[in-house]
């Protein structure tokens, strides 16, 4: 099951008033019901994690989205996925662009240039951080958007491998996520 937890973040000033808080979700860890959630794609159709794991295992990839440059790292993990397109035929691979509201969908659309992306590849837009702050992902810090991340979930929507960064590097290799997706059946 996807765990949630809520905790207050801020000052607390004489007689216990607090004058920030905030909340947040863990992320999802393996061994968790990675939660359902319905994002649009670049052409804005509607896609759901449940629509993608009752076809195939899915790789679901957390980029950075547009801090203010389109991030290097994330560039180069898209491109290791891609180079390795043919090894995961057998999943779904979507990749999840965070960002403020207004102007996601150009700075998405800059994101992936003149690259099409192969079959089984999805692009799918995070405007204002809601999917990202409910896997409690958000990386709210100045000039950041979203904690790298990347999930291999199962057609029973349980995630299998979880990587979590919480800096900009560290992410998740093509060869990882290939070895996480061996042994996961593709839902009938």
């Amino acid at each position: 099951m996807h765990k949630r937890f809520v905790g207050v973040a801020g000052i607390t000033l004489l007689g216990g008033l607090v004058l920030a808080a905030t909340t947040w979700a863990a992320a999802p860890k393996v061994g968790d019901t990675a939660a359902d959630f319905s994002l649009l794609d670049l052409e804005g159709r509607k896609h759901t994690l449940s629509e993608f794991t009752s076809k195939k295992p899915t790789v679901l990839v957390v980029l950075r989205g547009y801090p203010g440059y389109q991030c290097p790292a994330c560039s180069a993990q898209v491109r290791s996925l891609i180079d390795a397109s043919e090894d995961l035929r057998s999943a779904n691979v979507v990749l999840v662009y965070p960002g403020p509201a207004d102007q996601l969908t150009a700075r998405a659309k800059e994101f992936v240039g003149s690259k099409s992306l192969p079959e089984g590849f999805t692009l799918l837009l995070d405007p204002a951080y809601r999917f990202t702050s409910d896997y409690g992902l958000r990386w709210n810090a100045p000039n950041e958007t979203a904690y790298p991340s990347t999930f291999v979930i199962d057609g029973s929507n349980k995630v299998r491998f979880a990587k979590v960064s919480r800096s900009h590097g560290g992410r998740a290799s093509a060869r990882e996520v290939i070895g996480a997706l061996g042994g996961i059946n593709t839902p009938k």
